[in-house]
């Protein structure tokens, strides 16, 4: 095969294609680069198709090699393991898009493997993977509505747009996103999925940038359109390169989900009792019945179809959800009432909850309708921060978002063996909602944590973890900029009319045409994810559903505000207390000490928890308010050495012994003899130091005299008392001129 090559110059940058050359036996191969990130995007089919399936096999993968950024593993193995967070969440951006851009029936395995080759740390991987695994499906010739494009989008913070960003151009930009589309028989570009997402830079950029850079719900609309023209020069491009390489369709059964005329049969013997059912507003209420019509399905069916039927089965599950389907819809076009008989602005009924568990730093309880989520927040020590061993340019992570979708939420039993790909992805996206609210480290010097329970589900779990987030975070005291509040916005569409819905059923999400779900402050959009099942939708239909998205977020912060409108003043007592301080650079060798020798002893004396920054932040942490003053003090006497004042006390380390007395250390640098006179109880001589000290004890003590040599004399504090004061001694040893030094 000759080696074909193609490129196309988006936003100024270069998105190249070439086949031919690697993993020749695939079906589809393409080599995808933008800048100098480069990977290998290959699709094969299966020769024989699952019969009995209802859903098209796809599996998508993103490999990534870590020698493609020029490093080796870590861990014991020094070899890939499981995908991380990044790769799944780039093969979900590759599958949302392209899944439903396979022709109709098609039910054979397809797997598209997007394998990271080079990773010039520069140009993210995610935008090329997107136009690679279109490109490849295209090549394989699997049948299939495409081509597929994608780009990304980013608000610069003096306002103007940045098309495919670099990392860096990323931190400079308030607002990013990701939009997938395909080209309609009048070439325009029907947009398929967008993620994005106000950066964690934006609050701060905000000063700079002024209105401009904000990420409101015009920007957003603003964006797409930005997008498209991306998309529309990356989808030519695809088309006009698998028409140079000649690429041959594949020639794949279809299975059609069902015959009209089992359709009809079971409208005309079943539609009324469905209608009846899909308007119950139960859950639980209207499955229990749904599963008993669709059980009475096949005997109505046969009493209409007749033995035709025969064989024909599988049918009729595919055909009784077309049919509820149609039903939902005609219900809410004609008559603009749902399932449970809402209006399409109104949302179910909300509560909200904070402080439900006495030892977590913080918790939110969010309840809207049959959705429940419990979100818990800990706060740790910065060294807890998440370590991250990826092709990612960042190494560590403070915030950290993690989802939990248990099967007993929908009422069912299923396993349980770690998060799936869905729930990294929800974990993900309410991430993305609060990160911009955090305060920066040099702000909050925490590692912050937050787990959602998801509790109950009837739709837009994944929101609801986002407002009960807000939640939690207030209730621990930390001191997020705004609360976020989230909502999923359905679409359904039907002969040419557009009916927005706020606040989507699960039931709603599936018969939809549209899944939209938008969070946000009061003033701006956070993050957003659309996913839809039209081949396009205008403009206007977005900017009207974002405007409707904002009214619902603004009706909910305002429920939340109900709860607690800011954060605590004071955090859970069980959460650590965490100061930086900041010490001359040239400090941190006599912090530490001659093998740690300092610090050590620091951490020991004090019981608290101390980190050491490269450039002098120094982050001390405990939960006793009195270890970490005494790791302060230490710390500061310790880069700024002072001459203690007679009258001082102190908790001093003996640091030697001799037969008259005891040194004492009591900031670096400075020792005192606590004489063996002033040792024992009043009335009482102590005969040998090595009865009653050694080497490393602690002692109480206070500064009696200081001599013209600065000599310091010690007494013994003793509890509820002054300083012992010395008992003359039968026969005082001399002193020598200067204290002796510990070895």
């Amino acid at each position: 095969m000759t080696v074909q090559q193609t490129e196309a110059t988006i936003g100024g940058k270069t998105l190249a294609f070439e086949t031919g050359k690697l993993a020749l036996q695939a079906d589809g191969a393409v080599v995808v680069s933008l800048g100098e990130t480069q990977l290998l995007v290959t699709a094969v089919a299966g020769k024989n198709p699952k019969e009995g399936l209802d859903f098209l096999p796809l599996t998508v993968d993103v490999e990534e090699r870590m020698y493609a950024a020029g490093k080796i593993p870590g861990g014991f193995f020094r070899r890939e393991g499981r995908p991380s967070e990044t790769a799944i969440l780039t093969a979900r951006l590759i599958d949302r898009p392209l899944r439903p851009s396979f022709a109709a029936g098609l039910r054979n395995e397809i797997h598209i493997i997007a394998t990271i080759l080079s990773a010039d740390m520069e140009n993210p991987p995610d935008v090329p993977a997107m136009n690679g695994a279109s490109t490849a499906v295209l090549l394989a010739g699997i049948p299939f509505e495409g081509p597929v494009g994608a780009a990304r989008v980013g608000l610069h913070k003096l306002g103007h747009w940045v098309i495919n960003p670099t990392y860096t151009e990323i931190e400079e930009c308030t607002f990013d996103l990701i939009a997938a589309g395909r080209l309609n028989e009048s070439g325009k570009v029907d947009v398929l999925m967008v993620e994005a997402e106000a950066t964690e830079h934006a609050v701060g950029l905000f000063g700079q940038g002024g209105p401009g850079c904000r990420p409101t719900e015009e920007k957003v609309v603003e964006a797409l359109e930005q997008a498209k023209e991306a998309i529309r020069v990356s989808c030519e491009t695809q088309r006009e390169f698998v028409a140079r390489v000649g690429a041959e369709p594949m020639d794949l059964p279809r299975f059609p989900d069902y015959g009209q005329d089992v359709y009809g049969a079971l409208e005309k013997a079943m539609g009324p009792a469905l209608a009846e059912a899909l308007a119950i507003p139960g859950k639980a209420e209207r499955e229990s019945r749904m599963d008993e019509l669709k059980s009475q399905a096949p005997e109505k069916v046969e009493a209409i179809v007749g033995e035709e039927i025969s064989g024909r089965e599988r049918e009729i599950g595919p055909a009784f959800k077309s049919l509820a389907k149609h039903l939902v819809r005609e219900r809410v076009v004609a008559e603009g009432k749902r399932i449970d008989g809402r209006g399409t602005r109104d949302i179910r009924p909300i509560t909200c909850e904070v402080g439900l568990l006495p030892r977590a730093h913080g918790s939110g309880l969010f309840t809207r309708g049959e959705t429940q989520v419990l979100t818990i927040t800990t706060l740790g020590m910065q060294r807890m921060e998440q370590i991250i061993d990826t092709l990612d340019p960042d190494d560590r992570k403070r915030y950290m978002h993690h989802y939990n979708f248990p099967p007993f939420c929908t009422g069912e039993t299923g396993f349980m063996r770690g998060p799936r790909r869905r729930e990294i992805g929800h974990g993900a996206l309410a991430e993305r909602a609060l990160l911009p609210v955090v305060p920066p480290q040099d702000e909050f010097p925490y590692a912050v944590r937050l787990v959602s329970e998801v509790l109950s589900s009837n739709g837009s779990s994944s929101m609801a973890s986002v407002c009960g987030s807000a939640l939690s975070l207030m209730d621990a005291g930390a001191p997020i900029y705004a609360p976020v509040a989230g909502v999923a916005m359905g679409l359904i569409s039907e002969g040419g009319q557009y009916v927005t819905l706020t606040d989507i059923l699960g039931a709603e999400d599936a018969y939809g045409d549209m899944d939209f779900k938008v969070a946000g402050t009061r003033e701006f959009v956070t993050a957003l994810q659309l996913d839809t099942k039209l081949t396009g939708i205008p403009s206007e239909v977005l900017a009207g559903a974002l405007s409707q998205a904002r009214e619902a977020r603004l009706f909910i912060l305002d429920r939340m505000a109900e709860a607690i409108a800011e954060p605590r003043a004071e955090m859970s007592p069980w959460a650590p207390r965490v100061h930086v301080e900041q010490i001359p650079v040239d400090k941190i060798g006599e912090l530490i000490g001659p093998k740690g020798k300092r610090i050590n002893e620091i951490a020991a004396v004090s019981g608290a928890e101390i980190n050491i920054e490269d450039d002098g932040r120094v982050y001390v942490g405990s939960r006793d308010a009195e270890q970490l003053a005494v790791a302060l003090r230490m710390i500061r006497d310790t880069v700024n050495p002072r001459m203690p004042a007679k009258g001082e006390r102190f908790r001093g380390t003996v640091v030697g012994t001799k037969p008259f007395g005891a040194f004492v250390s009591l900031v670096p640098g400075k020792d005192g003899l606590l004489h063996i006179s002033r040792m024992g109880k009043p009335g009482e001589r102590v005969k040998s130091v090595d009865d009653v000290m050694k080497v490393g004890d602690q002692v109480d003590v206070e500064i009696l005299d200081i001599d013209q040599a600065n000599k310091i004399s010690l007494g013994l504090v003793r509890e509820g008392g002054p300083a012992e004061k010395p008992a003359e001694p039968a026969e005082k040893p001399a002193e020598p001129a200067e204290p002796a030094q510990p070895e």
